[in-house]
């Protein structure tokens, strides 16, 4: 589901408007949803959603999951 009170993908966003987005981008990303997730639930670009975060100062986690023990 994408956020309707920002401005259609593609858009330039700036000032309040911007700020808004970031801090609720840096929201969900804490709470643990991934930048796609974020992304698709502000209706940015991946490398939009993560350039904000990165704005915000948020520490991105690292990619891939945990590491596996080989089967014994």
């Amino acid at each position: 589901m994408t956020d309707t009170t920002t401005p259609p993908k593609g858009q330039r966003i700036t000032g309040t408007d911007r700020a808004n987005l970031r801090d609720r981008a840096a929201g969900l990303y804490v709470q643990g949803c991934t930048i796609a997730s974020v992304a698709r639930q502000t209706g940015r670009s991946y490398g939009a959603t993560r350039a904000l975060l990165l704005e915000a100062g948020v520490q991105l986690r690292a990619r891939g999951g945990g590491i596996r023990k080989a089967a014994s």
